[in-house]
């Protein structure tokens, strides 16, 4: 009878040894609660095509690392067809979920049918997938580029409040097909038509990237002859054109308002010096927050099907107080 007890009192002991490594943080194998192992997280990214980016893709593999989650991180380059490629990889690896950020929002269907017959449950972050079969994915977490496109419109309808004259305007869009893009032009659109003074003259995509967005700037200004306000779906475009206008003899932020989306350190470096009038803000930091959410979807608990991050809108005189916080 002493012999039993004396076993349990021992294996009571390791138990709560045990725990404590598991609890504590200090075990960089306990990841998902537990101490069972840890877990590991299939992310495929969109690419690097900007600041926003770079710090988003910084932020999730930060965030893995203070977790102890094992992050399988794949680069699509922007293309569709290599974050297929991975998320297949992923699958065939039997990682315990996977996360990324869809390039585009059609063509999801087939390879998050997979994951879901291999029962593994899919994080969609940043951006959304168009699929009537909701079941393909846990939750979605990221910002509401409808609500963001609003934003912007909203403060173009303020700032020529009580003014007849026509507003020509010119429209960098995002990359063709993927959710910003849709989401910020409809929004965006929304609220300036119900004016008619307000006239989309030239609307084409620049990538979400810088060169791209000079290139089409430089088109912009050489087919219209009065542009009013350029409203550009993220910073580098608006940057990239700021070099076009200025090449163009004229200025930005006075010649021509500018309009962008996103909050990058640059932009409001260039919003500070009068160079864009407003800029939207579109939160990268999701690392935590989706760390957390792996976690949940992965134990089986309920989660929200969709999760938005908190965002503001920052003007002229707000940038420089702004400018020394900004993480990205």
């Amino acid at each position: 009878m002493s012999k039993r007890a004396a076993v349990a009192l021992v294996a009571t002991a390791m138990a709560v040894a045990l725990t404590a490594c598991g609890s504590g943080g200090g075990s960089k194998d306990a990841a998902g609660g537990g101490g069972s192992g840890k877990l590991t997280v299939g992310f495929s990214q969109v690419g690097a095509e900007s600041n926003w980016r770079t710090a988003n893709t910084k932020s999730v593999q930060d965030a893995a690392k203070k977790a102890g989650v094992t992050l399988k991180f794949s680069d699509a380059q922007q293309k569709q067809e290599n974050q297929i490629k991975a998320i297949r990889s992923f699958i065939q690896q039997k990682v315990d979920v996977i996360a990324f950020s869809p390039v585009v929002e059609s063509g999801w269907d087939t390879v998050l049918k997979e994951a879901k017959d291999a029962k593994i449950p899919v994080v969609l972050t940043d951006r959304a997938v168009d699929s009537k079969d909701e079941s393909l994915y846990a939750t979605f977490l990221g910002s509401d580029f409808v609500e963001e496109g609003k934003k912007a419109g909203d403060w173009l309808v303020k700032e020529y409040q009580g003014k007849t004259d026509q507003v020509n305007i010119v429209e960098l869009q995002g990359t063709t097909g993927s959710a910003p893009a849709n989401d910020r032009k409809s929004g965006f659109g929304d609220v300036v038509k119900a004016d008619p003074k307000f006239k989309v003259v030239a609307s084409q995509t620049g990538d979400f990237t810088r060169a791209k967005g000079k290139e089409v700037m430089q088109a912009f200004l050489k087919s219209q002859p009065k542009i009013d306000v350029l409203y550009a779906h993220n910073d580098d475009m608006a940057l990239g054109a700021i070099q076009a206008i200025e090449e163009a003899g004229k200025t930005p932020g006075k010649d021509i308002k500018i309009i962008s989306v996103d909050g990058v350190k640059d932009a409001f470096t260039a919003m500070a010096a009068g160079k864009i009038n407003v800029v939207v803000e579109c939160n990268p930091l999701l690392g935590d927050q989706l760390m957390e959410l792996v976690k949940k979807v992965k134990a089986g608990e309920s989660v929200e099907r969709r999760i938005k991050t908190v965002e503001g809108v920052f003007t002229q005189d707000q940038a420089a107080a702004a400018l020394p916080s900004r993480q990205y």
